[in-house]
């Protein structure tokens, strides 16, 4: 049986009563976006709480929504949050992004999501699994318009997609008007071609982002420099 929970240096994620389980994906989210001075933060599909409890972490001035459509992954979510050092500071709604409303009018100096992205892939036979792997809960220019709409002046998107969308996200980005000021290409193993998409956009027209390469491993299966300094502060062999 897979491990119920998965500790991390100062928190645990207990997963087991939500569709999707703690994965590389939403650590690689919640250790790369840019907290620095977002004092208020919005985690779009929580799942776990992972992400929400990493930016807690990360940033101890802020305060955090995170909302998801599950109804027991927002009970997970709030036990999990409740049994770590940021509890006072994480706050989980069982809403869908488009029905959402922030407490008294708040804007977000940052917005995160680790998204369903299995557009074109076969239906899964589960439906809490399908509904969070599945596109069709959220798709992408939903996504960007209605997160734009809670963003604060000055604030960012961060997500984390498979590779392959890139040319997608951003032409839905460039309808939306936001524009990339960050992006890190992330392969499996160094050499080998990028198969996630980590980025940051703005409402603020700049200058194209240049592309950093992360790799997580090398070929001899070792956590490269670039993921150790990235995820030191979370990951327990690390």
């Amino acid at each position: 049986m897979a491990n119920p929970y998965f500790q991390f240096k100062r928190f645990t994620v207990w997963h087991d009563r939500c569709a999707m389980k703690v994965g590389t994906d939403g650590a690689l989210l919640g250790a790369w976006a840019d907290v620095e001075g977002r004092h208020r933060i919005l985690d779009v599909g929580t799942g776990t709480g992972l992400i929400a409890l990493m930016l807690a972490q990360r940033n101890e001035a802020a305060l955090v929504d995170a909302i998801d459509i599950d109804a027991d992954a927002c009970a997970q979510a709030r036990s999990n949050a409740a049994k770590s050092p940021f509890a006072g500071r994480i706050h989980i709604h069982h809403t869908p992004l488009a029905d959402y409303r922030p407490p008294e009018g708040t804007r977000y100096d940052l917005i995160v999501s680790n998204p369903p992205y299995f557009a074109d892939s076969l239906p899964c036979p589960d439906d809490k699994r399908r509904v969070a792997r599945h596109a069709g809960s959220l798709d992408l220019p939903d996504l960007l318009r209605d997160s734009l709409a809670l963003l604060a002046p000055g604030g960012l998107i961060a997500l984390i997609l498979p590779f392959d969308r890139r040319e997608a996200l951003l032409a839905h980005a460039h309808v939306a008007s936001l524009y990339p000021v960050a992006e890190t290409h992330v392969s499996s193993v160094e050499g080998k071609a990028p198969k996630r998409l980590l980025v940051a956009l703005s409402p603020r027209i700049a200058e194209a982002a240049r592309a950093i390469p992360l790799a997580i491993e090398t070929p001899e299966h070792h956590y490269t420099e670039g993921f150790t300094r990235l995820m030191r502060d979370f990951y327990l062999k690390i």
